[in-house]
């Protein structure tokens, strides 16, 4: 890493604003630099709201959630305000529930303890539950103006190309962020983290950098190297482990049987279907009937694949049904199966392949 940007900072600060001020995308939750000089603030609820969906998803993605949270829910204390269930049914699709326990968290802290109003500051912002360090910062920058060094793997890119950094990631990502601090200023905080944002999302990409249209190209090492799309160097990735499980589809009539997860952890406090230990062995057939939660007719209906974020998952499905007035475990909710389209993607997976016609 150099010790220091040696770039005219001025200079490319002032060609990448003006970029932004013609090429800004037009997003559910932004407030344009147009807008902005003319005095439009952002709201601190939207902006949160929005980092905290687009951790681990795309705008594209995210924007219907966040439309339909802000019509349902239009500020922090509304949202506070929210069942738990409720709002995990509106998370699903985002990701990693633990996310949607700590947005409900930290809505509640905003609301009881801080009057509806967000801190306007990185370090007020840190102390509320589930707020990490970026989240922080791009809350204090977008909202507030704060000269906070907002990093997401968009700016990561841009910074590793810009300086040609050779240290592959994860392990350049301190000195990612160290360069990427010292183009930091007061001036139009906001407007520079999302402009830095919008440069890697629309023009340095991943793959296939659009540089003959970026706005600092002039500054950029590996431009002048001659292999833009080399960078951000990387380790290899380790092999994803994979893990076994079964899922069990018991329906009676037209509603479905499915449990209340476990507050804490993968898919915690979440309706899912009843499900077996997930562990590194596939179950046999033996195996799979024994781990059922409670003897019935159960069928093999085959297997669905799912990929989370740190495993992937080979989840075998079988299926029974009772009669009408039969008993079940007092633990079921029992759910119409037109209700099924609410469950994390994995179940609503193993629902269909039990019953096509779900």
């Amino acid at each position: 890493m150099k010790a220091s940007v040696s770039v005219d900072r001025a200079a490319l600060r002032s060609s990448l604003l003006a970029w932004y001020d013609r090429q800004a995308r037009s997003l559910a939750w932004r407030v344009s630099p147009a807008d902005r000089r003319e005095g439009v603030r952002p709201d601190p609820y939207r902006v949160w709201l929005s980092e905290v969906m687009l951790q681990q998803t795309t705008v594209p993605h995210a924007t219907p959630y966040f439309l339909s949270f802000t019509q349902r829910w239009p500020t922090v204390s509304d949202l506070a305000a929210v069942e738990d269930g409720d709002l995990m049914a509106a998370w699903a699709g985002l990701g990693y529930y633990a996310r949607a326990r700590n947005l409900l968290a930290c809505a509640r802290a905003v609301a009881g303890q801080h009057g509806g109003v967000f801190p306007d500051t990185e370090e007020g912002l840190r102390n509320l539950p589930g707020v990490g360090a970026y989240t922080a910062a791009a809350v204090a920058a977008i909202a507030f103006d704060r000269p906070a060094n907002v990093v997401d793997g968009n700016v990561e890119r841009v910074m590793s190309r810009l300086f040609a950094v050779e240290t592959p990631l994860p392990d350049a990502k301190p000195d990612l962020k160290a360069l990427a601090g010292e183009l930091v200023t007061e001036e139009r905080a906001g407007d520079w983290a999302q402009a830095l944002m919008d440069l890697g999302a629309t023009v340095c990409k991943p793959k296939g950098p659009l540089c003959d249209l970026c706005p600092v190209s002039t500054w950029c090492e590996a431009f002048r190297g001659g292999a833009p799309e080399t960078y951000p160097r990387k380790a290899r990735k380790a092999d994803r482990p994979r893990r076994h499980g079964v899922a069990y589809v018991l329906t009676r009539g037209d509603a479905v049987a499915l449990v209340r997860r476990p507050p804490k952890g993968l898919l915690g406090g979440m309706l899912g279907l009843p499900t077996s230990d997930w562990r590194a062995t596939p179950y046999d057939d033996a195996e799979a009937r024994e781990a059922a939660p409670f003897a019935a007719d159960w069928r093999d209906r085959g297997a669905v694949e799912h990929v989370f974020t740190h495993f992937s998952l080979t989840l075998r499905v079988f299926a029974a049904s009772l009669d009408e007035g039969a008993e079940a475990p007092a633990a079921f909710v029992w759910t119409a199966r037109l209700g099924l389209s609410a469950l994390p993607s994995v179940f609503l997976k193993a629902a269909r392949a039990a019953e096509r016609m779900l």
